[in-house]
């Protein structure tokens, strides 16, 4: 929200109070509290009849440290908040000191510095004391608008060429700068500045990320109000941040998630391949089976069938039952594709309509959200008279998940938990949260509820959810894909540009409608979807009118559907190492550039490339014809599929067939490397080999860990090159293995002498 007009005057009807110099300062071992007049006071008279800002600075955990600002602190706090799982005072270490009008709060390698002496301001300095960020004369404020709303403001310095990135799923241009960002729930597509998934987190490329400790509405102006700042603001009478040491863009991370909570582990199968029924098509057990059928004649394995809002009968979503018209034996139907080797997933979502028999259920003992004077709250939008489930009433969550623990004991296995971002703020909530906070974080608990139903009944490790929607927090319930695109080229590098956002937002895992979702891709969209759906962190083949079998698109799509699915399922001992790394971590599976090469100036731009895990370097095609443009950072990389090589820093102009697409192996990486293409729950020890990528100089240090199915490590490989000698030693294991030595473009075993001990 922006409160002035240009930089010297204040919008219409504005009135705005800066914090301006420090009347006391109270200084304890761990933290210090501030107070902040809003004018310079030249004698007593001057402290009458006017404002005072509180300003506290503490340290949740470790590497982080916390401001908030306050005006009034009597405004009660009906909640909900954000659950700080890291929150640890304990062990943060912070510690002030105190040198002449300076004082310092340290906590890790970050230090907040205030100087009494001076205007009012804050300095974020790096264990180094360089300057990451700073509250500047304007930084901390409140202001009042003609609508007499109360909104507390912060400004954080921009330096010259830093990026802003993250703020949740944004489909919005990727670097963040001179954007105005509302965090704030909506129902929007993929193709405007509205989100799925809103997260009052963004990381900078100066090495520091910043968190707004605000669960609802948060307003941010990034470089796009005053220039050189973000700022963020919240009706409230108090504003709290955190700001987040790095100093690499894997640090920030890996403190933020430690605090908001880290990623569960997904079970490997759901890695594989999902097919689903699509939205508004029509299905029964028949059209389901020629689906199943037509991949295994197709030779294109299958790993989930997902069963989309018309399982249940029109009018009644959610009821939770079986259209018996259309599915007249569920059970035995769950049952044959289970037989298969499938996982089975149902859509579902918090949405009553007023012709299901849960309704009057659902309103007779409370479980609905009611509108002030008692009244079930109620629209025709989506379904006719729906009512929304009411996740704060703890009876109503399980009364939810007990209708959907019957679907569980019929053979399902996850649940695609739709929708939860059109929340009414005309409400009461069970729990007396307060509307407007609880608008964005609705996501969070009927994404919790249905998670932690699914490692109650199926075990831990064997939950995952498809989820839409998302607050801060929100990864530790995975996965999370990207809603409804459109079935275009536009739409499918908007869709990346948001799972890079998300991905510099804490989460560990993202997907997206391979394909697109609305209307029906032209089969050059399709084919070069494909490629990319597979080399994501989870891939689903799903639209809207119209189905997403490969076949409908010709023979050459379903080739490309056979080769990336066979390809992932081969890349499966290092993909679900790099799973296990995000869960350990909070390091994303699929990474911006940024993240791997924080160094080199050029990556900080790139929205159409990613790195799926360390050492693969994946650009998407996003032309018919197959011209594609990507950069390739220092060092010689091999093409995976081709086994050339390319010596970066370099911009490469290459033009691919539909089979194929810019997919590079880092230098000096070793991929471990199935010998299972059709399954990505396999062994992966049993045939396993190890793919030892050049070039002869490098010398590989970093252990080489497959994982077992549970994310556990099952054998380490320790690969180090001398000369013209390759020793591998292996931990954990004595399965037999293969080592394969790939540089100059050449692929054998013996290119270099192998020695194998342990």
């Amino acid at each position: 929200m922006k409160f002035t007009d240009g930089f010297w005057l204040m919008r219409e009807g504005v009135r705005a109070c800066y914090a301006t110099e420090i009347r006391d300062l109270r200084v304890s071992a761990d933290r210090f509290t501030a107070y902040a007049a809003v004018k310079h006071v030249a004698q007593r008279g001057d402290t009458l009849n006017t404002p005072l800002i509180t300003v506290d600075c503490f340290s949740p955990a470790e590497g982080i440290i916390g401001v908030r600002t306050t005006h009034h602190a009597g405004k009660v706090n009906h909640g909900p908040d954000f659950e700080f799982p890291g929150l640890d005072s304990a062990t943060a270490a912070a510690r002030t000191r105190r040198d002449g009008a300076v004082t310092e709060l340290t906590s890790g390698p970050l230090t907040l510095r205030m100087d009494g002496d001076g205007p009012w301001g804050m300095t974020f300095l790096d264990s180094g004391g360089r300057r990451l960020t700073a509250v500047d004369a304007k930084g901390t404020a409140f202001a009042t608008t003609p609508d007499g709303a109360h909104h507390m403001i912060a400004q954080l310095a921009l330096d010259v060429g830093e990026n802003v990135y993250g703020l949740g799923e944004r489909f919005t241009p990727y670097v963040k700068n001179g954007q105005t960002v509302d965090i704030w729930q909506a129902d929007g597509g993929t193709s405007s500045e509205q989100a799925y998934k809103n997260i009052p987190f963004y990381l900078s490329s100066r090495g520091y990320g910043v968190f707004v400790n605000h669960p609802g509405k948060v307003s941010f102006e990034i470089g796009s109000e005053s220039v050189g700042q973000v700022q963020f603001s919240v009706e409230d009478q108090s504003l709290e941040y955190y700001v987040v040491a790095g100093p690499t863009p894997k640090e920030i991370l890996a403190r933020y998630t430690a605090l908001t909570g880290r990623p569960a582990l997904p079970p490997a199968w759901s890695l594989g391949l999902w097919l689903t029924t699509s939205f508004c098509t029509s299905y029964d057990e028949e059209t389901v089976t020629s689906f199943v059928d037509g991949m295994a004649e197709r030779d294109i394995p299958l790993s989930v069938f997902h069963f989309d809002c018309f399982w249940m009968r029109e009018y009644q979503w959610s009821d939770f039952q079986w259209d018996p018209d259309v599915f007249p034996d569920p059970e035995g139907m769950l049952a044959r594709l289970k037989e298969r080797g499938l996982r089975i997933s149902m859509w579902i979502n918090p949405y009553i309509a007023q012709k299901s028999a849960l309704f009057a259920e659902g309103a007779q003992h409370g479980y609905l959200v009611r509108r002030p004077n008692g009244d079930v709250w109620q629209w025709d939008l989506w379904q006719p008279g729906m009512a929304l489930v009411d996740f704060t009433n703890p009876a109503a969550r399980e009364w939810y998940n007990a209708k959907l623990r019957v679907l569980l004991d019929q053979g399902v296995d996850c649940f695609k938990t739709d929708f939860g971002e059109r929340v009414p703020t005309d409400v009461v909530w069970h729990d007396g949260s307060d509307p407007e906070r609880m608008h964005n974080y609705y996501a969070q608990i009927y994404n919790r509820t249905v998670f932690e139903l699914l490692e109650k009944e199926r075990g831990h490790g064997e939950a995952v959810l498809f989820a839409r929607s998302a607050t801060a927090g929100g990864q530790q319930f995975p996965v999370h894909w990207g809603g409804d695109c459109f079935a275009s080229f536009t739409a499918m590098a908007e869709s990346l540009r948001g799972g890079l956002s998300l991905s510099l937002s804490g989460f560990g895992f993202w997907s997206h409608d391979i394909g697109g979702f609305e209307g029906t891709p032209d089969p050059a969209v399709f084919k070069r979807w494909l490629a990319f759906g597979l080399l994501s962190s989870h891939s689903r083949l799903h639209g809207n009118v119209s189905y997403r079998v490969p076949w409908a698109f010709g023979d050459e799509a379903v080739d490309v559907a056979r080769k990336f699915t066979l390809l992932k399922h081969r890349l499966m001992p290092y993909l679900y190492g790099v799973a296990a790394e995000a869960h350990r971590t909070g390091i994303p599976v699929m990474r911006p550039m940024l993240l791997e090469f924080p160094g080199d100036p050029t990556t900080r731009m790139l929205d159409r490339q990613y790195m799926l895990g360390p050492d693969l370097l994946v650009a998407p095609v996003f032309t018919e014809d197959g011209q594609v443009e990507y950069y390739v950072p220092e060092g010689t990389w091999t093409h995976l599929l081709t086994g050339e090589t390319v010596t970066g820093p370099v911009w490469r102009h290459e033009t691919h067939g539909f089979d194929s697409l810019p997919i590079l192996v880092r230098p000096g990486a070793v991929l471990p490397w199935g010998a299972d293409d059709q399954r990505p729950d396999g062994d992966w020890l049993d045939g396993l080999t190890l793919r030892v990528f050049g070039p002869a100089s490098a010398t590989t240090g970093t252990p080489v860990t497959v994982p077992d199915l549970a994310g556990v490590p099952a054998a380490t490989f320790h690969v180090t090159r001398d000369a013209d000698t390759l020793r591998v030693t292996a931990d954990g294991t004595d399965r037999p293995y293969r080592v394969i030595v790939e540089e100059s473009g050449a692929t054998g075993e013996g290119t270099a002498r192998v020695t194998v001990t342990g």
